[in-house]
């Protein structure tokens, strides 16, 4: 048996497979956000291990872990967890979502430095710029820095006593060598830190570390289980989805939102706000494009009109022409393909007829033409999808997943039912790394349905985008 662990933004998660790769068994603990200023994103790491503690238990219950040979790790990608010379937190780990570094990633990013060595541009939600205003901001804290952790890295840290990151999500610091998966001391040395300062890097699929014994008697796991290198959230989605070769691509439509395209050689374009990162395997990369509020979004609208997401769009019906109110969702800023921290949401045209069905589908399409934004910048890059898979919450949406399709141009396909996320691809990870590469990590899931395009209302969709795009470049200006 192996097991993964996806240490996502609103919970850990933890599946236990098989040796052909089927699930047995999954548990979940949740998790929460501090947001104690405008654009700050923070979760105090201590909860990520009463989590695990959570999740480890519930598994023991209904399953004799003995029999786990390996763990694989997911997570969030570029919190920053800093801890000091004995292992301690020093801060509440800023999150991927934290925006409060916008200024320190601007001047980073007019070095073009940075852009060169890394291959994209320093996003205010990276880790680099983070440190960088802890270093401004906070430098007694700074001070102290002994080692910089992403969120998965400190529950590797927990789990083995060591400081091990990998490729994935290293990429997603600002401080990795991208084409030559390496740290880079020039980037390092910008930051005044040292490779000491960083974890040791592996490949995702290789073994990072052992399970410390106390925890393993605690599980009832046996001595010296293996846990492999694993992969930031998206990455190890990528492999659950066995999206690991060009052409193969997936939507994942979670808190954040990701257009993900796997590719099979670096080949970065950082003026266009894509995201160019290592994949979880040894000498592939793969291509993002992020948008910071996806299913986030849908959530903050129920919580203001006092409902629940699913009922919301449960009860929409099938799907119509554009709303004539537009929604914006930059509710913390936005990456691909605007790179802009100071975006903010906004509903536009509203109108006595506005309900909260009417708020609920402008929420759906503002999202949706997000997404578009996104492709196109793939598409400037040169970047081809050939198929696209839908995996996350919102994917539960029938509507919503005909409004992609729809504004996307293209078919989206829904794997059946089963869990082909992070966990799921961290738990293959951890196959990979026990067997030494001897697992298939690129059999895609198979097929429930496929949602087409309706032809009949693309051209409303794509007038709709183009009033979009324009409404934000009017609201930036006015603002």
């Amino acid at each position: 048996m192996y097991l993964g662990l996806d240490l996502g933004t609103s919970g850990l998660k933890a599946v236990l497979i098989d040796d052909d790769q089927q699930l047995l068994g999954e548990a979940m603990s949740a998790l929460t956000v501090q947001r104690p200023h405008s654009g700050w994103s923070e979760q105090n790491p201590a909860d990520w291990l009463v989590a695990a503690e959570e999740v480890m238990a519930a598994l023991g219950v209904a399953h004799d872990l003995g029999a786990v040979q390996g763990i694989g790790l997911s997570g969030q990608m570029h919190g920053a967890t800093l801890l000091d010379a004995a292992g301690d937190v020093l801060r509440p780990c800023m999150l991927w979502n934290d925006t409060r570094s916008h200024a320190e990633a601007a001047a980073m990013d007019a070095d073009p430095k940075w852009r060169a060595i890394s291959g994209n541009i320093v996003f205010p939600g990276f880790t680099a710029p983070k440190v960088e205003w802890v270093r401004e901001h906070e430098p007694e804290i700074w001070s102290r820095i002994d080692k910089v952790l992403l969120p998965k890295d400190y529950l590797r840290y927990w789990l083995t006593g060591e400081a091990v990151s990998e490729m994935s999500d290293a990429a997603g610091t600002s401080w990795l060598d991208t084409g030559e998966r390496d740290w880079s001391d020039a980037l390092l040395a910008a930051s005044g830190l040292s490779h000491e300062a960083m974890p040791r890097l592996v490949e995702g699929s290789h073994v990072s570390g052992h399970l410390r014994d106390d925890l393993a008697k605690r599980w009832g796991l046996k001595k010296g289980v293996i846990i492999a290198g694993g992969a930031g959230d998206n990455a190890a989605a990528a492999v659950g989805m066995g999206v690991v070769t060009p052409g193969q691509a997936f939507l994942s439509l979670g808190t954040s939102g990701v257009l993900f395209a796997a590719s099979g050689a670096y080949q970065p374009d950082a003026p266009s706000a894509v995201h160019t990162f290592c994949h979880a395997l040894p000498d592939t990369w793969h291509q993002m494009g992020v948008i910071l509020a996806c299913t986030d979004a849908l959530n903050w609208y129920a919580q203001l009109v006092h409902s629940d997401a699913v009922t919301l769009t449960q009860g929409l019906g099938p799907l119509q022409a554009p709303s004539e109110t537009l929604f914006l969702p930059y509710l913390g800023g936005e990456r691909t393909p605007y790179n802009d921290a100071a975006a903010r949401g906004a509903f536009l045209g509203l109108g006595h007829a506005t309900n909260s069905s009417a708020g609920a589908r402008a929420v759906l399409e503002g999202v949706s033409y997000a997404f578009a934004d996104c492709h196109d910048a793939l598409s400037s890059t040169g970047t081809q999808i050939g198929s696209l898979v839908a995996v996350g919450g919102g994917s539960k949406s029938a509507y919503w997943l005909e409004l992609l399709a729809t504004v996307l141009d293209m078919p989206i396909h829904v794997p059946e039912a089963g869990d082909f996320g992070g966990a799921f691809g961290a738990a293959r990870l951890a196959q990979m790394a026990v067997t030494g590469g001897g697992a298939s990590l690129a059999t895609p899931p198979r097929t429930e349905r496929t949602i087409a395009p309706r032809t009949d209302l693309q051209a409303a969709f794509a007038e709709g985008h183009a009033r979009y795009k324009r409404s934000y470049h009017a609201l930036k200006e006015a603002l």
